[in-house]
């Protein structure tokens, strides 16, 4: 395969190419699909055109990209005895551009430029990634959607969406901001209605629970549980059952240490007698005087224990029968309730608020109503002005895309921008559904762009379109593939011209088989197909072609297969009225 040209090479007679600086694909790299070995091809701004024999495999290089935009995938695109093949797409694209909002939503890092890859395997699965992150094939189509628009022969991905024409009408008229709006009064009006619709339900439930709850919170209100009050109960139920079987023997002890019967007095008064006795001989007594002494200090310190514990057991035993009163209470209402005992306090709350809500439910309703009134009223208000809005947006589209049919001999057919509104349709988008028709010819009737125009017919439709819709709602790559078929002269021409016009604002791919188109690139690209391995297989090659190339292969699609001196000619000619 011949070189590259580098990216900043000089066209139109050493006049060097001054580009703007928008997003774009920059890299196309084609790996094993079908008849491409390996490819790798520079993109830059404004208009490349891509032209080639017939069969030299412009199809295949469509057929990749839109793989890499999330197209559908076919085994059949594997290069034959190879197990997968891939097709990688790089695109700069500016720091706000959605498609970067897109990503950040699927927490995929996009910081510098995006890379689209497809993995096709034979076996018909595909793999896809972006930024070298797995995603699946939707967010990959999103993304690629977002990036580029293909028209012609791919129009699965083209402007021909009715779904999409209302944004672009809001697009042309600068309305994103009021959609925006009628999106999040719509989004509150929902809320509104849903608040007032469930109050209302719950309501509605209170009232028919009427009498039942007011039975049941009379009774529970009289009742009062309170939450642990069961486990607090039974814990003073079990502590007392416990120590009147204990308390009879506390007694006895008590009576043994401190009762008519105590040795405690008979104790004290030998101490004394002894400790009278000490200064006669101290070492008999002091022993004995000082254990005996340990001993009572024992017995007073037992004592204060039984008295103590005597008076934690001596209960009322009308507390223990009013103790197990309450726990029977408390757990009968339970089961007739449903519900274990510890939350009987909520509930008693929760049915105290269902008659509050019947009480006073009423009131709150109706002021729900009232707000909910009012947010349909500000929606209503704000979708109506925004139909308004479309209307005159529609009539200055329609004139503007009008302009563009005469040039492209689609003089006697008229574009038009049908508006439907219907307030009973009401959505988030507004009232309107928008739809692109147009009437072909004087007298035919018009209908939807894609039912009435033939094939070439819409092709130029949608250049027109794109002209006028290209610094609003485009995609930042536009790729037209032969929108010039069955064209020629000043239809060919015009169409050059506006798909330069159209390169000044958007990056435009147009693969071509018209001289006048190619004449007006700022790159041109010659897809070929050369034999390999001594004539055994076959593979497309991509060449960016310099100035000279370029004159030749124009002049080889002015003459055919012999190029003659008057074909060159003619092609210079148009190189420099392109210019």
């Amino acid at each position: 395969m011949a070189g590259l040209v580098p990216a900043i090479g000089v066209f139109n007679d050493g006049e060097s190419l001054g580009f703007l600086g928008h997003p774009m694909l920059s890299r196309l790299s084609i790996r094993d699909i079908v008849l491409i070995d390996r490819l790798d091809i520079d993109f830059t701004e404004g208009l490349c055109v891509l032209t080639g024999e017939t069969g030299a495999g412009k199809s295949i290089l469509l057929d990749a990209f839109a793989l890499a935009l999330g197209g559908r995938g076919d085994q059949s695109l594997v290069r034959q005895g190879l197990e997968q093949g891939q097709v990688t797409a790089v695109f700069d694209v500016a720091r706000d551009h959605p498609a970067r909002a897109l990503l950040a939503a699927d927490d995929i890092p996009a910081e510098d430029e995006l890379i689209l890859r497809r993995v096709q395997l034979a076996d018909g699965r595909t793999r896809a990634f972006v930024n070298d992150q797995p995603v699946s094939v939707q967010v990959l189509k999103q993304v690629g959607s977002a990036l580029v628009e293909i028209h012609g022969q791919h129009d699965e991905r083209a402007l021909v969406d009715a779904a999409t024409h209302r944004r672009l009408l809001d697009a042309f008229g600068g309305l994103e901001d009021e959609a925006a709006k009628i999106e999040s009064l719509w989004d509150a009006q929902r809320r509104a209605q849903s608040a007032a619709d469930g109050h209302r339900s719950e309501v509605e439930r209170a009232k028919r629970e009427g009498d039942w709850l007011r039975h049941a919170v009379a009774e529970l209100n009289k009742l009062a549980p309170q939450a642990g009050e069961e486990t607090a109960l039974a814990e003073r139920r079990t502590a007392m059952m416990q120590a009147e079987k204990v308390a009879e023997d506390l007694r006895e002890a008590h009576d043994v240490i401190a009762g008519a019967s105590s040795s405690v007095p008979a104790l004290s008064g030998v101490i004394r007698r002894l400790e009278r006795r000490a200064a006669q001989a101290p070492g008999l007594v002091e022993p004995t005087v000082k254990a005996l002494d340990t001993a009572l200090t024992a017995l007073d310190e037992t004592r204060g224990h039984l008295e103590a514990a005597l008076r934690t057991a001596d209960f009322d035993p009308a507390e223990l029968e009013r103790i197990e009163e309450r726990l029977f209470a408390l757990r009968a209402a339970g089961r007739k309730y449903n519900v274990p005992v510890d939350e009987l306090a909520a509930l008693a709350h929760k049915y105290n608020a269902d008659i509050a809500l019947i009480d006073a439910g009423e009131d709150k309703l109706k002021a729900l109503d009232v707000a909910a009134a009012q947010a349909e009223a500000t929606y209503r208000a704000a979708a109506q002005a925004l139909s308004q809005a479309r209307c005159k947006a529609a009539a200055a589209l329609d004139k503007a895309v009008n302009g563009e049919l005469k040039p492209l001999k689609l003089e006697r057919a008229k574009f038009s921008t049908q508006i439907d509104s219907d307030p009973a349709a009401a959505g988030p988008n507004g009232i309107d559904r928008a739809e692109f028709w147009v009437q072909t010819n004087p007298g035919t009737r018009p209908g939807p762009l894609m039912k009435v125009a033939s094939g070439g017919e819409l092709a130029r439709f949608l250049l027109a379109l794109k002209v006028v819709l290209a610094d609003r709602g485009s995609a930042p790559t536009l790729v037209f593939d032969e929108i010039d078929t069955g064209v020629g002269g000043a239809v060919a021409d015009a169409i050059g011209m506006r798909l330069a016009k159209l390169a000044r604002g958007v990056q435009v791919l147009a693969v071509t088989h018209a001289p006048q188109v190619a004449a007006r690139a700022d790159r041109h690209y010659l897809i070929t197909k050369d034999a390999l391995e001594k004539g055994k297989r076959v593979a497309t090659r991509v060449t960016e072609l310099a100035l000279e190339r370029r004159r030749e292969e124009i002049a080889r699609m002015l003459a055919g297969a012999e190029i003659t001196n008057e074909a060159r000619a003619a092609a210079e000619r148009l190189i420099k009225a392109a210019s």
